[in-house]
């Protein structure tokens, strides 16, 4: 199964996250993540779900999307053409002798240690989801306490856009 990645921008109003999701679990599409924020307009919020599953499958749950109400614009991010991110805060078990590892794993991957006690450390990671699973990757020996991912966020790259000015112009 192929992972895709929809952007979808909605009314802000409660109701509408259980109907965009429900549509998804209706055709048996796993949500792998859901990030949901307002847009430069409070009244309107963009959704990045990401799910796996067929194509031929997105291609009827996009065209059903777009019917609902609530649901102002949406379309599939192909890779290639987008920026994808995710944050992720992570608590190490990391006493004197392996600290100084741990943080130096922190430092090759561009993170940030945010948090130190006698025993642990904790650390904000920011990138793509490769990037953060290469660093859980290193991080496993030293025993992954507790683990907080967003989800992944997306915006197309260059000029492409999906905003509510751009809609309001066509």
């Amino acid at each position: 199964m192929k992972q895709h990645v929809v952007s979808a921008l909605v009314e802000n109003r409660a109701g509408t996250l259980s109907r965009v999701s429900g549509l998804f679990a209706r055709r048996g599409f796993n949500i792998d993540s859901l990030t949901v924020g307002e847009t430069e307009d409070g009244s309107i919020s963009r959704m990045t779900i990401a799910v796996s599953g067929e194509d031929n499958v997105l291609e009827q749950i996009i065209k059903q999307l777009g019917k609902l109400v609530d649901v102002i614009a949406v379309r599939e991010l192909e890779a290639e053409s987008c920026i994808r991110r995710e944050i992720m805060l992570v608590k190490i078990n990391a006493g004197e002798t392996s600290r100084p590892a741990v943080i130096e794993i922190a430092g090759i991957f561009r993170s940030r240690v945010i948090d130190v006690s006698s025993s642990t450390i904790t650390i904000e990671a920011t990138g793509d989801i490769e990037k953060l699973n290469g660093l859980l990757l290193l991080l496993r020996p030293y025993g992954i306490l507790e683990l907080a991912r967003t989800g992944l966020v997306a915006l197309e790259r260059g000029s492409l856009v999906l905003s509510v000015s751009e809609l309001l112009i066509k």
